[in-house]
């Protein structure tokens, strides 16, 4: 299966950490975060982070994972699945899904901004968390990742849960300029949304996309 065109990408956040994204101009990575303090909601598993610091980035010998910033290439994501279920016994948050917003930006355009900046990035076929994954960092090998299994709803076999987990990575910040578009589970959550970008100079639109979740 060929890639899609445009490809777009999607990070997941809390809406209580919108505030502090806009105002630091675009999203950090979690080492950049872990000197910072971290943010004001932490939603992924903290052994997890902590292992992602120190997995290389095969394709650019001397990174680590958690110096990028993670996206994936779609909605309704594993990890979301997990944050909808908020039973895991590493997950510390028991927040659900609805506060979860998707930032939603575009390979080429992302690319074409790293170019332009000397800003490393690659991709990786299944999830950049595990030893094993392999990575990539030329769009020519985009063709690599396991797209049907990217765009599967149902993930119950282990092979559609790697593939689904590919994750697009960027060295150490993303402008807050690129993300063109946001998902949100409801219209109360857009509404809250909306306010917190009231008076920034991007305000990307806010879209109510049920079916982005779970």
């Amino acid at each position: 299966m060929a890639p899609p065109s445009p490809i777009p990408i999607y990070h997941i956040t809390h809406v209580d950490n919108l505030a502090s994204i806009v105002g630091d101009g675009g999203l950090l990575s979690d080492a950049e975060m872990v000197l910072r303090g971290g943010p004001e909601v932490a939603v992924g598993m903290s052994a997890i982070k902590r292992r992602r610091l120190g997995l290389p980035v095969k394709c650019h010998p001397g990174d680590y994972v958690g110096e990028y910033v993670p996206f994936y290439f779609c909605p309704r994501s594993v990890m979301l699945y997990l944050l909808h279920r908020a039973n895991h016994p590493e997950l510390t948050y028991r927040g659900g899904q609805e506060p979860m917003l998707h930032l939603e930006a575009d390979v080429d355009a992302t690319v074409a901004w790293a170019t332009h900046t000397g800003t490393r990035w690659a991709f990786s076929l299944a999830n950049a968390g595990a030893g094993y994954t392999m990575f990539r960092d030329s769009l020519a090998d985009l063709g690599e990742v396991n797209w049907p299994a990217v765009a599967a709803a149902d993930f119950s076999t282990s092979a559609v849960k790697e593939g689904k987990q590919a994750e697009f990575l960027v060295q150490r910040f993303v402008p807050w300029r690129l993300v063109q578009r946001i998902g949100v589970c409801g219209t109360q959550m857009q509404r809250q949304v909306l306010s917190a970008l009231a008076g920034a100079a991007h305000q990307p639109p806010v879209h109510v996309l049920p079916q982005w979740y779970f």
